[in-house]
């Protein structure tokens, strides 16, 4: 057997490797390099010289790449939702604040486990035992803010509590604090 005779086993090597490497990252980039190959194992059957099945996988390969890709990927991510997971997938969640959550800092439990917090907005304070929305996580921060919280004004008029000048006690929620 000569080395023209054998240049299709390469290709349809490199045709198998490629789609098993594409199997594992589905980024559809070498399944069209699978697919440029497997145009060379079919140039390669009618006797084509190596040039010519080099030229007909890098051709087929571009226009794989080019043409069927973008259609493949529009196709496929209309029919399959985004599931947003890890840190993506806590913002918009309910939290509960473990202590008192400011600009600085604060903490709160969130998807069961206590993470440190800060509201987005200076002005905003929210008390112990309440219920916030992540709005957005910075590296192992979650950003909250209130509900329905009003911006707190620190006034010092009648000596209340300037976060609660309502004169509300927070909720408990004892479920929430283990």
């Amino acid at each position: 057997m000569d080395q023209i005779e054998i240049h299709w086993v390469w290709w349809l090597i490199a045709a198998v490797a490629l789609g098993v490497v594409e199997v594992l990252t589905l980024d559809l980039v070498l399944l069209m390099f699978a697919m440029g190959a497997l145009a060379a194992i079919g140039a390669n059957l009618l006797d084509a010289s190596i040039t010519v099945q080099v030229l007909v996988f890098v051709a087929t390969s571009l226009v794989m790449l080019l043409g069927l890709r973008p259609y493949l990927l529009r196709n496929l991510r209309r029919r399959t939702p985004l599931v947003e997971t890890n840190a993506a997938g806590l913002v918009g969640r309910l939290a509960l604040t473990l202590s008192e959550v400011t600009s600085r800092g604060g903490s709160v439990k969130l998807a069961g486990e206590q993470w440190t917090a800060r509201t987005g907005r200076s002005d905003e304070i929210l008390e112990a035992d309440v219920e916030a929305r992540v709005t957005a996580i910075d590296g192992a921060t979650a950003v909250v803010t209130g509900l329905e919280t009003p911006p707190i004004q620190h006034d010092d008029v009648g000596g209340a509590d300037p976060a609660r000048p309502d004169g509300t006690t927070p909720p408990h929620h004892p479920e929430d604090r283990s």
